[in-house]
């Protein structure tokens, strides 16, 4: 998966975790964030001034994680066309976005799309495809 890292960090699962990760080109940037109840990852757009978030996936509700006591690594990882980003936990991919097609896919599949929202229209479910965005 040729991919380019541009954020690591170390974390615990139920800790205020805030990793962001910046596109090496552009104005995208994804961020995972822990905020102690739920790990959500979010797509934001830095020129939209009026909305930058333009999608989020919930990564895991913190009570459901069994092993939330052992320190993990979150990576946010890009591709080479900045258009595409992964999130990678102990090196095995969470969420991922597309932002040239509007569309997000996460492990767990929610939330739903939002009703008045242009990304997601297809729902926030896994496919595997989602790795081949990234080869």
């Amino acid at each position: 998966m040729p991919i380019q890292i541009t954020a690591e960090q170390e974390f615990l699962v139920g800790q205020p975790t805030v990793v962001e990760g910046a596109a090496p080109e552009g104005s995208f940037v994804a961020v995972f964030e822990d905020d102690e109840a739920t790990g959500y990852f979010y797509a934001l757009d830095r020129s939209d001034k009026d909305q930058p978030i333009q999608d989020a996936l919930q990564i895991y509700n913190v009570t459901n994680v069994t092993d939330r006591e052992k320190p993990s690594i979150a990576k946010i990882g890009w591709s080479l066309d900045s258009q595409k980003v992964v999130l990678l936990i102990n090196g095995h991919p969470h969420a991922a976005f597309d932002f040239s097609a509007k569309q997000g896919y996460c492990r767990i599949g929610f939330p739903p799309p939002a009703q008045d929202s242009s990304w997601g229209s297809q729902g926030h479910e896994w496919q595997e495809a989602a790795i081949q965005l990234f080869s």
